[in-house]
């Protein structure tokens, strides 16, 4: 399995990307699968069985990169989206269907409550009905539920700040043409890519978008 880290910016930039860069690597070194990072996105045509894009913002493809990108999707590669993956490319239809929800706001960083909804996908399976963890929280343009298959929501009760309401999805997948997409909003602080069930999530999300573990 290759796996490809995409994290150019032209927004805001996370400090945690470094940190997000090195625990896919080391997932890749435990697990036996080859990682390349990169900020080329020329390269995005590449053989690659994943396509991580990690807190990439703003607009980072010209017109034949995204062609590129949504023609190696749509024929059965994988994507997965962390973070800041929603704000990114917002002039792209196509791209907002691939990510599910395009990122609206955030509050301040502070710990709440992850429902976890469904224990059977392998980057959910590991974890309690109830995560306790603190990151930054977003808030989403539309709610994705009905389009996409939620695995986490937020529980808005749990914290301050929150614009979604009582249905606050946080993670989700669904397939892109005979490729597979998987989002989550987790992963802003650089303490996150230490964490092991964050980092199992991550396992489990590369997995699932490469096609070698599929979502039961």
């Amino acid at each position: 399995m290759r796996v490809l880290v995409f994290s150019k910016t032209a927004g805001y930039r996370h400090d945690s990307i470094p940190a997000g860069i090195r625990a896919i690597r080391e997932l890749g070194a435990a697990h036996g699968f080859a990682v390349t990072a990169t900020e080329d996105a020329s390269v995005l045509t590449g053989s690659f069985d994943a396509v991580v894009f990690l807190s990439t913002s703003g607009e980072i493809l010209d017109a034949a990169q995204q062609a590129a990108f949504e023609s190696y999707v749509e024929g059965g590669g994988g994507y997965v989206g962390v973070h800041a993956a929603a704000d990114t490319e917002y002039d792209w239809p196509w791209y907002g269907q691939l990510v599910g929800a395009r990122f609206e706001t955030h509050p301040e960083i502070q710990q709440a409550r992850f429902v976890t909804e469904d224990g059977a996908h392998p980057a959910t399976a590991h974890l309690p009905p109830v995560w306790t963890r603190t990151d930054e929280l977003y808030d989403f343009r539309t709610n994705p539920r009905g389009r996409v298959r939620v695995l986490q929501s937020l529980d808005e009760s749990s914290y301050t700040g929150g614009g979604m309401g009582a249905d606050h999805p946080i993670t989700w997948c669904h397939p892109q043409g005979r490729g597979r997409a998987f989002y989550t909003g987790l992963g802003h602080t650089s303490e996150s890519y230490d964490d092991p069930a964050f980092r199992t999530l991550l396992l489990g999300a590369i997995r699932y978008a490469a096609g070698s573990t599929p979502a039961a």
